[in-house]
């Protein structure tokens, strides 16, 4: 299986707001820059989209880092939350219904196909993909602030 790091971000200019996603894609020395946004949407929606978007772009099984600012699709995934949810029909451990489930179901059937890894950086902390990932997703959120004017 090819080895494949993905980094990827989530932005939003409110929460809800206009928001952005982006990741970066790594692959020995080929990269490749993936970013979108939305008109009216979350930071955590922003964050996961930034995951499936990394992922859904590999063309066959690997072996992936992934690596993330956001402890919600962090600790969702390591910690077994996601799975959990999904288990009892998207019902978290306090009886509330768990939010975003139409993300958590596409990452989940990625995470069927591909050997992933999730690792957690710290943001704003000097790591230059993370950095670039921040970079691309505040980019694409600001593309609908500029809607609005």
């Amino acid at each position: 299986m090819k080895h494949v790091e993905i980094y990827t971000d989530g932005a939003c200019k409110g929460n809800p707001g206009p928001g952005g996603w982006s990741a970066i894609v790594v692959y020995g020395s080929a990269e490749k820059e993936l970013s979108g946004g939305e008109a009216r949407t979350t930071n955590n929606r922003m964050e996961l989209t930034g995951a499936i978007s990394g992922l859904g772009a590999l063309k066959e099984p690997c072996e992936v880092t992934l690596y993330s600012d956001s402890k919600y699709l962090v600790d969702a995934v390591n910690l077994g939350w996601a799975r959990t949810w999904k288990s009892r029909g998207w019902v978290k451990a306090d009886k509330k219904p768990a939010l975003n489930t139409d993300l958590w179901q596409t990452l989940l059937d990625l995470l069927a196909v591909h050997k992933v890894t999730f690792v957690w950086v710290k943001g704003h902390a000097g790591h230059s993909y993370n950095e670039r990932c921040d970079e691309l997703a505040a980019a694409e959120a600001e593309k609908y602030l500029k809607k609005e004017d």
